[in-house]
């Protein structure tokens, strides 16, 4: 079997067999001619089926090992196609610590629909076990979560709830294939932002959703089609360009990565340093356990509020923004930007509070990192 960074970056290399191009077309086409009726070429309107699209939800498939591979219009538009999968009545499991825009749809969209969520800490199994209900439909993770990058064990929480017959949803997004396969740990379905580490480079929005069986793929395939919120053909080829090369960046993104953690961690002005590659993180075990890697994001809580904005503003290299995973150096603050939606109480119980930063380290030289974070949290104590 051909290893990952292979499969990554002989992507659609194979696929066009007429001419032989080595970079798969960009099939603009929304409509196909049919040779007769009742027959298809496999390809009737492009919201249903269009043949970019086709390799890279292959693609996304065969990296995951899943069964089949969906790709939609963004991150919350392939969450919003897995919750189609549930009714009124429903009840989910959903892990606290979770991006804000999915606690957005949920609470403020999907509730009005008559699906009911309960948020717990998947780390504690006991807790997740007391929270299940006869409604409880799924479990829906993050795991490292976002953004203080808790590890929830993804055979146990599986195991859990295939023992209830609950399907257990696992956003995938900070690992991506390359460090860890949800699937093969037990999961049901995979989603990603593919936006971020997938895409790799903050230039195509989209999403993508991964089915661990083909009853699964049947009842995605079709809400996929059903809603409509389907990866255009030019995205599909920009996020597959991206994708080529994930490899080499997810090894830089993980390298910086370990090397800013240990510099935050001894840094005077940081009182937390949330990552799992450091060995004193909690979930470091189970980390190494289901994946091959930690990741780029790192979470750090500074000692005092006040320090936060003028660090931002003193920012040079590193941008101060809000999306992850691409090759540039972004700094988030949770609190006013990704987690904004939650309300205030609910934030801080999660742990997401005024002192909490966020870091998406990128493929810059570590050292231009680092003297742009020590100058930027100088300054930010001197003008406190």
């Amino acid at each position: 079997m051909e290893r990952i960074e292979t499969k990554l970056a002989q992507i659609g290399s194979t696929r066009e067999e007429k001419t032989g191009a080595i970079n798969f077309p960009v099939y603009y086409a929304t409509a196909y001619r049919h040779p007769g009726p009742g027959e298809s070429t496999g390809y009737d309107y492009t919201r249903t089926a269009n043949p970019t699209r086709d390799v890279l939800e292959e693609s996304i498939a065969s990296l995951e090992e899943g069964d089949r591979g969906f790709a939609c219009s963004s991150g919350m538009a392939a969450i919003q196609t897995v919750m189609g999968l549930f009714s009124s009545g429903d009840h989910l499991l959903v892990s606290r610590d979770l991006y804000g825009g999915t606690y957005r749809l949920f609470e403020e969209w999907l509730t009005r629909l008559g699906l009911t969520f309960t948020y717990v800490d998947f780390c504690d199994l006991r807790e997740v076990e007391q929270s299940i209900r006869p409604e409880t439909k799924a479990f829906f993770v993050e795991t490292p979560t976002n953004p203080l990058l808790h590890v929830i064990d993804i055979v146990r929480v599986s195991k859990l709830a295939e023992s209830h017959g609950i399907l257990t949803i696992v956003d995938n997004t900070f690992m991506t294939p390359y460090y860890q396969k949800p699937l093969t740990l037990g999961a049901d379905i995979v989603i990603h932002s593919a936006t971020k580490y997938l895409g790799g480079h903050n230039d195509v929005l989209a999403g993508l959703i991964v089915t661990g069986n083909e009853a699964l793929s049947e009842k995605i395939g079709f809400l996929q089609n059903t809603a409509g919120a389907v990866l255009g053909p030019q995205d599909s080829w920009l996020l597959m360009r991206g994708m080529k090369t994930l490899a080499l960046r997810m090894e830089k993104h993980q390298q910086n990565a370990m090397e800013l953690a240990k510099f935050l961690q001894e840094h005077p002005m940081v009182d937390e340093v949330f990552y799992p590659g450091l060995p004193y993180h909690p979930g470091y075990h189970i980390q190494t356990g289901q994946a091959n890697g930690f990741g780029g994001m790192i979470s750090f809580r500074l000692k005092k509020a006040e320090w936060v904005a003028p660090l931002l503003r003193h920012l040079k290299l590193i941008a101060f923004a809000e999306s992850l995973g691409g090759v540039e150096t972004f700094m988030t603050y949770p609190e006013t930007q990704t987690h904004a939606d939650m309300p205030r109480d609910f934030r801080e119980r999660s742990g997401v509070c005024n002192r909490l930063l966020r870091l998406s380290v990128g493929i810059e030289h570590v050292k231009d990192l680092k003297a742009d974070l020590s100058e930027a949290l100088t300054k930010a104590e001197v003008e406190r």
